[in-house]
């Protein structure tokens, strides 16, 4: 089996459902991705635990086969991976994107309004969500192509909504 990888990265500095294709993003520790509308702290001023978005490409190849076409990047990823089961992750994994750039994973991210405004009958289609959210600890610059290597907490506690 290789190695998980990055298949594309993506932001947006405005509110929209849907985020830009760029072919790197930078990753800055307790903010998120430089540039993002999404970075920062929370609007109540707590710990921003949304602040990277991952989804696997594999759950576009599945959409797909329902006859639903969804690019990487429409459904508000940071980062669309290859190769890694994002959903089965325990909380607290840690992905490390090249020599610097970690993300911790948090939990998973429910399928919202947005999901149904951009694509009626999407919702269903992903009941157990769209993707993780993480926490930036590492910074670093992740792009395409990148290898991702996994690092499981000592406890394996489910994934559950942030």
């Amino acid at each position: 089996m290789s190695a998980p990888v990055v298949h594309s990265t993506h932001l947006s500095s405005s509110h929209s459902f849907s985020k830009t294709y760029t072919p790197s993003i930078t990753l800055v520790p307790n903010h998120g991705v430089q540039g993002d509308i999404h970075s920062g702290p929370s609007s109540d001023g707590s710990t921003n635990l949304r602040q990277v978005h991952l989804i696997a490409y594999e759950l576009l190849s599945q959409l797909a086969a329902y006859g639903i076409s969804v690019a990487p990047g429409q459904l508000g990823e940071n980062i669309t991976t290859a190769g890694l089961d994002l959903l089965n992750l325990p909380r607290g994994t840690y992905l490390y994107f090249g020599d610097k750039a970690i993300v911790q994973v948090v939990g998973v991210r429910e399928a919202g309004p947005g999901i149904e405004r951009f694509r009626k009958g999407l919702s269903e289609l992903v009941p157990r969500g769209v993707g993780v959210m993480g926490m930036v600890v590492g910074q670093g610059d992740v792009g395409d192509g990148d290898t991702i290597r996994v690092v499981f907490p000592d406890q394996r506690v489910p994934l559950g909504p942030v």
